[in-house]
């Protein structure tokens, strides 16, 4: 989002009494309270209604007292007029397909930055070393089937390079576009922009997380957004709160608790429909719009019956099933991560156009640079 500017709007308000024509004889006595409604003079207002942007329409009121008072801002326009903060996911982007590609990264972070975030503060987050083996001691086939990023990198100039040095690659180029890029050791980059979220939120901002994962959807809100990069259409595209309960038809605060008893096949994680084939989609969607929650859910089922019998059964029989996949799927919020002022601050993006045009040359690229160089050239 771009800087709020409101400008200046002319034109002055006149505020002219109305009082009776005629006095009213002595003789007649009104309440005070009466009289002082009588008397008082009609003040012509005028309320300005504005959006993030600052512009403004004007709407005359009729109001006493000669107060100007503005109208009440809705929650929505309170939401849009808070500035910011995305987190960029890296690891997803450093994939074309399931094959590992800087030239991926370089595409959809060029994009990234001249289409969506501009000066607004980015985080970018990267996976730690060891970051699956604490859900891998939980289930041992979780995400057992992924490949590590830069086993291999394809390209012209790097045919053989260490997961390490591609990290190294990647984030001196976001480094040098003036992104700060977090990596903490044996943690998922999820569970430390999922931390970082909280801490974003608590300081007045709102979020956007750019991502194609599907984790992160138990984080959307009215203040959090994603935005995925869209391949078939060559660009990134937001995801909000309303095209989610389009989608799902369902509150995203049910997505987790969804997804635990359906399961997770890209990430390894079996749903209760392997031990229970009558149990799907439409009957976990029915019992959590009643309960709300897996949790819920569970207590209720193990004191009273919750459905027709074979989901009674599944629920009571594999709670602890369930309740391990919540542990597995659900994003941690207690990583040891504090968020620091300074990435809040505005972007500059004047490095941007020769930084990724160096980084697309490294490459062997010899296709045109999405990144327009004279898009910034009035930021120089």
């Amino acid at each position: 989002m771009s800087k709020c500017c409101c400008d200046a709007v002319g034109g002055h308000v006149l505020v002219t009494p109305r009082l009776h024509p005629t006095p009213r004889p002595s003789s007649v006595h009104l309440p005070w309270e009466k009289l002082r409604s009588k008397t008082r003079p009609k003040t012509t207002i005028a309320v300005a209604t504005g959006n993030s942007r600052g512009s403004f329409t004007w709407a005359l009121n009729q109001t006493g007292g000669g107060l100007v008072l503005p109208r009440k801002e809705s929650n929505e326009e309170k939401i849009t007029s808070k500035k910011r903060v995305f987190f960029l996911d890296v690891n997803p982007l450093c994939y074309k397909g399931s094959t590992p590609s800087l030239h991926s990264f370089g595409h959809w972070v060029s994009l990234f930055f001249e289409q969506v975030s501009l000066s607004d503060p980015v985080i970018a987050v990267i996976d730690g070393e060891r970051c699956n083996e604490y859900r891998r001691h939980l289930l041992p086939s979780y995400k057992a089937h992924r490949r590590k990023f830069s086993k291999q990198v394809p390209s012209q100039r790097f045919s053989s390079i260490s997961a390490g040095r591609s990290h190294q690659i990647v984030g001196d180029v976001l480094r040098k576009c003036n992104v700060p890029v977090l990596k903490v050791e044996g943690c998922e980059a999820d569970d430390v922009v999922a931390t970082l979220v909280g801490q974003v939120l608590r300081r007045g901002y709102r979020v956007v997380i750019a991502s194609p994962d599907k984790d992160f959807k138990q984080l959307i809100s009215e203040e959090v957004q994603i935005v995925m990069p869209m391949p078939e259409f060559g660009r990134w595209s937001f995801y909000t709160l309303k095209h989610y309960i389009a989608q799902y038809n369902c509150d995203p605060c049910s997505d987790l608790s969804l997804r635990c008893i359906m399961g997770d096949e890209v990430d390894g994680v079996p749903g209760i429909q392997h031990m229970a084939p009558g149990f799907g989609r439409k009957t976990a969607l029915k019992l959590l719009k009643k309960h709300g929650s897996l949790e819920n859910l569970l207590n209720a089922a193990a004191v009273r019956t919750v459905g027709r019998k074979y989901a009674q059964d599944a629920l009571t029989k594999y709670a602890d099933f369930l309740r391990r996949n919540y542990e597995i799927l659900s994003l941690r919020r207690d990583i040891d991560v504090q968020l620091e002022e300074e990435w809040l601050f505005d972007r500059d993006r004047r490095n941007d156009s020769v930084v990724l045009s160096n980084f697309f040359k490294e490459l062997g690229d010899t296709q045109k640079l999405s990144y327009q160089n004279a898009s910034h050239s009035s930021d120089g």
